[in-house]
């Protein structure tokens, strides 16, 4: 783990987790994204999660990363947000997440298995909560588990499917759910383009959303937004970005993840 703290923080700070993708690191993250000089000019602590697998992919695939405080990496990633309010004063009100690719799927894993700990999320690349599941796959198995499906753009649900997969993973959760921000690339190869349709079918049932509205060119050439429910790019509780032609991965947009967060 690798924690940036600006210096001169107004406490208690939000608090941006920030998560690699596989061949990756946290300190390698931390350089290949923009984060910090937002955190310095707006005041929020970053972490950077390491995961400790050989292959630098984080578990997606085991029913206790997927579980609320069933053990694994997400577990690790949700305590990692306790000492960083305790030890560095950050804000438990405001804490949110975000990834590319591993840190995608992990990004919407957070989302589904702690709702109780963050209030927004940005997945760059991703799949849904759940997707990449595999059966018999353990928190600590080096590689993770990977699902050659879900990865191929093969599994798909209903949104009542999907939505009751990640209420599956917290039973008895009543509270607020994380709004969501959604990234993909119609050419991404590796974690192929139907896993955004799929992720946004989730988390409109999750958010009980069911009226959505396209806006083309936005925020750049290329690019197609979907609103979800009321709200602009900033305030809704589920928006979406398609990526003509971007591959594998759509590339960081800083700048609106911290604007969607409220930071």
């Amino acid at each position: 783990m690798y924690v940036y703290v600006p210096s001169n923080l107004k406490k208690p700070a939000p608090i941006v987790v920030a998560i690699h993708h596989c061949q990756g690191s946290a300190t390698g993250y931390s350089s290949e994204t923009k984060y910090q000089p937002l955190a310095n000019s707006k005041g929020f602590i970053i972490i950077y999660p390491n995961s400790k697998s050989g292959g630098g992919c984080f578990d997606v695939a085991s029913t206790a990363s997927l579980t609320h405080n069933g053990g694994g990496d997400s577990q690790t990633i949700a305590n990692m947000v306790k000492y960083a309010v305790d030890k560095y004063g950050g804000d438990s009100e405001r804490v949110f997440v975000t990834g590319s690719s591993s840190g995608a799927m992990m990004t919407q894993v957070m989302a589904g298995a702690y709702p109780d700990v963050f209030k927004a999320a940005s997945a760059y690349s991703g799949v849904p909560d759940g997707c990449f599941f595999v059966q018999g796959s353990t928190a600590t198995q080096d590689p993770p588990g990977w699902n050659n499906a879900c990865a191929n753009g093969q599994s798909t649900k209903t949104a009542q499917q999907w939505g009751d997969a990640t209420r599956g993973y917290f039973p008895g959760y009543n509270g607020t759910r994380p709004r969501m921000l959604i990234w993909h690339g119609t050419a991404d190869n590796t974690l192929r383009y139907p896993n955004y349709q799929e992720s946004l079918k989730q988390w409109s049932n999750v958010l009980n959303l069911t009226t959505s509205k396209t806006a083309s060119n936005t925020p750049q050439s290329g690019y197609t937004q979907t609103i979800y429910g009321d709200g602009d790019s900033n305030t809704a509780k589920l928006v979406g970005y398609s990526g003509q032609g971007v591959g594998h991965t759509v590339p960081v947009h800083e700048a609106a993840d911290v604007a969607f967060f409220g930071i």
